[in-house]
């Protein structure tokens, strides 16, 4: 495990999603805990405390590596590949259309 995310360079231009849900929660019916949002195409899923753990899953899938919080107060982000959190000073404030 590296010390720093060396992914941040793929961290895209994300600051909306259409909803504020795990977009896979309707085809499970199973609760989600605390959102995250793929940070280079805008999929939400679910955190690795839900019983599905679609963020995660989709970060393996997709080899999307980094994700940021989809929690009100919460802004740090989260690199699946190196595995270590950080935050981006200044980055802009994400938002449900």
């Amino acid at each position: 495990m590296t010390s720093q995310c060396t992914h941040v360079r793929d961290v895209g231009n994300v600051t909306h999603v259409a909803n504020g849900r795990c977009f896979d929660r309707p085809q499970t019916g199973d609760t989600w805990v605390h959102l995250r949002i793929c940070m280079t195409c805008g999929y939400v899923g679910c955190f690795d405390s839900s019983p599905n753990r679609h963020a995660s899953r989709h970060a393996v899938t997709s080899e999307h590596p980094v994700a940021q919080s989809f929690e009100p107060t919460e802004d740090w982000y989260w690199c699946y590949i190196d595995q270590v959190a950080f935050v981006i000073p200044g980055s802009p404030e994400l938002s449900y259309v």
